[in-house]
């Protein structure tokens, strides 16, 4: 063995707190000692199916506390984990899956059935489990590296279909250390569901400071509430759409005097959401987190800057190198980048050039060298050969008093090239205001080039299921298909 791995983070956990909690869900705990040991025999029960070093075993199953020590026990073995998103249909999960080649499928009980068929050697978590049960509680004996691969995500698919994310043992415990550390007998409550980087980056770094995580089986915002109620959790980290979620409930039901932490981040967060939260829980502090599957931490936000720096990121995270490109885009240095995109060199050639990831966001860095994110490369509208960063024009209508929600595309147009369009979701009971309302609200707030020329009125933005980011390529294709 050498170096940093994950195996280690938690067998180091349960020899010092053996009987701490490292993970609840509803009434289900996890000890750090139960993790550890079961960890151990999953590893051997894994290797009886003929799992070795580097092979790719995906989890396709709810989020749930039976896969933590699978997670263990495949980075004890050297095997690589990658988790499938709990949500996708049969047909988009076989093409993940098929697209990782995987060694072993290993399904919960609830998509068993969904993966029959599948040209994959597939195994039920029950009947693993049975195995284990009666495995060695041993560690196995296992030649690993940190450099070697320990997981891959898929990411979410916003700009097209799914890619691998490989993470090595050495990216992920040292993403672990970046994360803040919380009370040991309260912990963190994780919104994440166990299939995304976000789940297993906040579990990591709650283990590594002997820290319990608290999960849910849904980011509703009763459930996050409650737990931090019952578990006296001190941390509460939420996505700024769950956020509103919560602003919205009646908090005066639940004893939340536990909590000193109320940190969002992972998409555009708008500044008077930040000042909602600092308004509902003044007895916390705030932070305010820029990072991806790719890159991990980026930047973080701290509190005494929330208010003062409203729409930054903030500073580079710790061990992080910020620079923008000649266009603009965001370009992250650190030792937490991805090794690469899996089987494909032609991504990972793109997004990763001499040591820097090139993170597909336009940024725009201030005099005290703080950054705002300010739009996607390819999100940029190009009209009337002036460009439009869609993000500027969403955090101005965002605060028309008749929409609740809003998303700015580019429509072909013959004369501009491209028009800007924003697709707006109204205020229950209001009329959802018309393109002259809209442009005359943008004066002396936008130059007019930027805005709105088309406005479309839909239900619900449509969104990626872990981290809630618009989808503009699909709501282009919807604008698109009705036009025809």
């Amino acid at each position: 063995m050498a170096g940093l791995l994950i195996g280690d983070v938690i067998r180091r956990a349960a020899r010092a707190t053996p009987r701490r909690l490292a993970a609840t869900l509803g009434d289900a705990e996890l000890t750090f000692g139960a993790l550890d040991e079961g960890s151990n025999r999953f590893a051997h029960a894994l290797a009886g199916v003929g799992v070795r070093g580097h092979d790719r075993v995906a989890w396709w199953g709810d989020t749930t506390l039976d896969v933590m020590p699978v997670f263990g026990a495949l980075a004890k073995l050297g095997a690589v984990f990658a988790p499938v998103n709990a949500r996708l249909g049969v047909a988009e999960a076989a093409e993940v899956v098929g697209y990782a080649r995987v060694r072993l499928l290993l399904v919960d009980d609830a998509h068993a059935e969904m993966a029959e068929g599948w040209d994959v050697p597939t195994v039920r978590f029950t009947d693993l489990a049975a195995a284990a049960g009666s495995a060695s509680a041993t560690p196995v004996d296992a030649r690993v590296d940190e450099r070697d691969p320990q997981v891959i995500f898929f990411t979410s698919g916003s700009t097209g279909r799914s890619k691998g994310v490989i993470l090595s043992h050495r990216a992920n415990a040292l993403r672990s250390f970046a994360s803040p550390i919380s009370d040991p007998d309260g912990g963190t409550v994780c919104m994440f569901p166990l299939f995304h980087m976000a789940g297993w980056s906040m579990a990591l770094g709650a283990w590594q400071s002997r820290c319990p995580l608290h999960l849910v089986d849904t980011p509703d915002a009763e459930a996050l509430l409650s737990t931090v109620e019952r578990r006296h959790a001190t941390r509460l980290y939420c996505i700024p759409a769950v956020w509103a979620r919560v602003l919205d409930v009646k908090r005066s039901r639940y004893d939340l005097s536990s909590l000193r932490e109320t940190d969002t981040g992972t998409s555009a967060t708008p500044p008077e959401l930040v000042a909602a939260i600092r308004d509902a829980f003044t007895h916390t502090v705030t932070r305010i987190y820029y990072g991806s599957t790719e890159a991990g931490p980026g930047a973080l936000l701290p509190h005494v800057d929330v208010l003062r720096k409203p729409g930054s990121v903030g500073l580079p995270a710790l061990g992080v190198d910020v620079r923008l490109a000649a266009d603009g885009e965001v370009c992250i240095r650190s030792e937490y980048l991805m090794d690469g995109y899996f089987d494909d060199p032609e991504s990972t050639g793109v997004a990763l050039r001499e040591g820097w990831y090139h993170t597909g966001d336009l940024g725009a860095l201030d005099d005290e060298g703080y950054l705002s994110i300010v739009g996607r490369v390819r999100d940029v509208l190009r009209t009337g050969g002036e460009t439009v960063a869609p993000i500027e024009v969403e955090q101005v209508l965002g605060g028309h008093a008749a929409i609740a929600e809003v998303a700015v595309v580019g429509l072909p147009d013959p004369q501009w090239g491209e028009i800007v369009c924003a697709v707006v979701v109204p205020v229950a009971g209001t009329d959802a205001p018309d393109v002259d309302a809209l442009r005359a609200y943008c004066d002396g707030r936008l130059a007019p080039f930027k805005h709105p020329r088309r406005v479309e009125v839909v239900d619900a933005l449509p969104r990626t299921p872990a981290t809630g980011q618009i989808q503009r390529t699909l709501i282009v294709e919807r604008i698109t298909a009705r036009r025809a």
